[in-house]
């Protein structure tokens, strides 16, 4: 059977994205994976590889501007279809999503019919990425910075490449907006392979040095029998007590954490490799059968990704599908040793490796009734049978003299972002065209700016589009005319520079005329916060809430802004005790958004602030769901635990770390 390319669609439950937020994200969301103590002892960076102290330094992120967050989902799911994509032989059947950030939903092993991930019945998104909407399963491509991408629910280009084999593959590619990089991902299941080959290939265009960060994240099922094998015999252990310290493979604690659901609390196992060894990573069942992941030496890092045996993990494993469905565990593979690093990419030069995935089958007496060098040797030994290192290496060396190929019939559209960038600044990217025809709204106004040096006034009033935020960006709209918009924009170009008095300034020139104030009101009040001017703050959020209602025109982006900002100005007000203004903003709020989970959880804490503590109680005992909880938050702990003595509700309980 000659490999075969095909469109299909997949029809999912699925929770609509919903709008983006339009509020620029001048804060960054309070990101779990950023260590506090490090080292062998969990508490300084001592005794850690010298490459690997050097990048957990290195540019870590500051803002996730120009990238918008992505909240306006809930949880009422319905049937959806959803445009993918096949790639078939006769040993695998892969099913793409080119829609939703490349992600392969599903890796079936046709001779034996099983799926070798775990791929989720339902599309919802929660708030994992760094911008909000991500969703379970699957293989996703995490670049940009420590997290999941932010290009998780977005589209991204595709189209048919000839494959070094004379046959076919899929290429996908796009921008990356938080490092400003273009990446390419090819996907190639050569005939009669039983292993799907994956080319990607991370340039840096420019001529200043970026920092680049990519993990391939792979969802596999997660029973009682299943055990994570790498080249391994030591990890670096990183929970959601934000430490890092290193520890033994397997045996950790008085458990093997080899096993996922021998741990209790969620956490992050990044193996060390061994210099020189093959990468490599697998998951098998009890029966020694499952899937197998292996790359070129740049591809350096594995992990393994827990959502333990205890309470909170069960619940966010139930929160993240349908309620029943078998859970998962993440192996993975990046570009260093941790997710908490950044690697260096000089200006002009680029990143490539090859991966490879398919299925291992492994003798079970050895995966799981012997020592671990002798479970490991069997899994290695296996993989060698199955898919020899040079085999790897040839199709590397293969697949690089396809990546400039220019791409054939096209299968998706991505964004017009990469266009804009390429128009701007010049650049020539063989193999990933970003056409000037893939402009669209979002990109007009930047690329008048661009043709004219005049930020265009929009043609109707609506809460302002994307802020960009680069160098060439700001220093175009600084010798733009001055009009309230161009400001606006221009302060956060200066903020995200890390100039706050400049894009204070520009803010406030900017109030002085516009004839739209509340755009410019919560930036100021954003900075007063920051600063720590609470009261100043409050004051501002309330007066930007204020003028959204006096202006808001109905539709969903103004019910976006209006719920964005209803949110931060009562979080304003209530931190500093205005029970009063945080009362008004709830009271002018739609009755459909008070119906929100975030803004119960906000109406529990006000009646609590204002000594109604059975009032506060009795919206717990009634029941709410917070769709867009951020991994890691205890909100809702926090909350209860200001209430009552009693434990926990389980339906509130997404504890990832053990009590404090």
């Amino acid at each position: 059977m000659a490999t075969t390319v095909r469109r299909a669609v997949l029809t999912l439950p699925a929770a609509p994205l919903g709008p983006d937020n339009p509020l620029p994200a001048l804060r960054t969301a309070d990101e779990v994976h950023v260590f506090e103590k490090a080292g062998l002892d969990g508490r300084s960076r001592e005794g850690m590889p010298r490459d690997m102290a050097r990048q957990l330094g290195y540019e870590p992120l500051r803002s996730l501007l120009p990238v918008r967050i992505r909240d306006g989902y809930q949880r009422e799911r319905q049937e959806a279809e959803f445009e993918s994509v096949v790639i078939e032989n006769e040993h695998l059947r892969v099913t793409v999503l080119p829609g939703l950030g490349g992600r392969i939903h599903s890796l079936v092993h046709l001779p034996t019919g099983r799926e070798l991930l775990y791929h989720n019945p339902v599309f919802q998104p929660a708030n994992f990425a760094l911008n909000g909407a991500w969703f379970s399963g699957g293989i996703e491509w995490n670049i940009g910075a420590t997290g999941h991408t932010t290009l998780s629910c977005e589209p991204l280009h595709a189209a048919l490449v000839p494959a070094p084999d004379g046959g076919v593959m899929v290429r996908l590619w796009e921008w990356e907006r938080l490092r400003d990089l273009p990446f390419q991902v090819d996907l190639w299941l050569p005939e009669n392979s039983e292993y799907l080959y994956v080319g990607v290939r991370v340039r840096n265009p420019h001529e200043r040095p970026a920092p680049v960060y990519w993990w391939s994240n792979i969802a596999v099922p997660e029973d009682p029998g299943t055990r994570v094998l790498a080249p391994a015999d030591e990890a670096w252990h990183f929970g959601y007590e934000r430490s890092l310290r290193r520890i033994p493979v397997p045996e950790w604690e008085g458990a093997d954490r080899t096993y996922p659901l021998r741990s209790e609390y969620p956490a992050d196992f990044f193996y060390e490799v061994e210099d020189g060894a093959r990468p490599w990573i697998a998951s098998l069942d009890a029966e020694g059968y499952g899937l197998a992941q292996t790359s070129t030496g740049r591809l350096r890092g594995r992990k393994l990704f827990v959502w333990g045996a205890g309470r909170g993990g069960r619940r966010w494993q139930e929160w993240l599908t349908e309620p029943g469905t078998g859970g998962y565990a993440e192996i993975q593979a990046g570009l260093a040793r941790t997710q908490l690093e950044h690697v260096r990419l000089e200006g002009g030069a680029e990143f490539s490796w090859l991966e490879a995935y398919g299925p291992l089958a492994a003798e079970p007496g050895a995966v799981h009734g012997a020592d671990w060098a002798t479970a490991r040797g069997a899994a290695e030994r296996a993989l060698a049978r199955a898919l020899p290192v040079e085999r790897v290496d040839a199709a590397y060396k293969a697949w690089r003299e396809c990546a400039d190929s220019e791409p054939g019939e096209r299968l998706a559209a991505g964004s017009g972002w990469g266009a804009l960038e390429v128009m701007c600044g010049g650049f020539r990217l063989p193999g990933t065209p970003f056409e000037e025809a893939g402009l669209g709204e979002a990109q007009a106004p930047w690329a008048e700016l661009w043709r004219t040096g005049v930020f265009p006034a929009p043609r109707r009033v609506a809460p302002p589009g994307p802020s960009l935020v680069g160098t060439h960006w700001r220093d175009m709209l600084e010798t733009a005319p001055a009009d309230p918009l161009t400001e606006y924009h221009l302060g956060v170009a200066q903020w995200h520079a890390g100039d706050v008095a400049q894009a204070v300034r520009s803010w406030e020139r900017g109030l002085a005329l516009a004839p739209s104030r509340w755009p410019l009101l919560r930036c100021l009040a954003a900075s007063d916060a920051l600063a720590g001017a609470a009261e100043r703050a409050a004051d501002g959020y309330a007066a930007a809430f204020e003028d959204l209602l006096a202006e808001s025109r109905g539709g969903e982006a103004w019910t976006a802004a209006e719920s964005a900002l209803g949110r931060e100005a009562m979080a304003a007000l209530l931190a500093v005790g205005r029970l009063a203004g945080a009362r008004a903003v709830w009271d002018r709020l739609r009755p459909a958004l008070r119906e929100q989970g975030r803004f119960r959880l906000l109406a529990a804490r006000l009646l609590a602030a204002e000594g109604h503590v059975g009032a506060a109680r009795r919206v717990f005992d009634e029941g709410f769901t917070v769709a867009d909880l951020r991994e890691g938050e205890e909100t809702l702990a926090e909350v209860w635990s200001m209430l009552t003595n009693c434990p926990l509700p389980a339906a509130y309980d997404f504890r990832m770390r053990p009590p404090r």
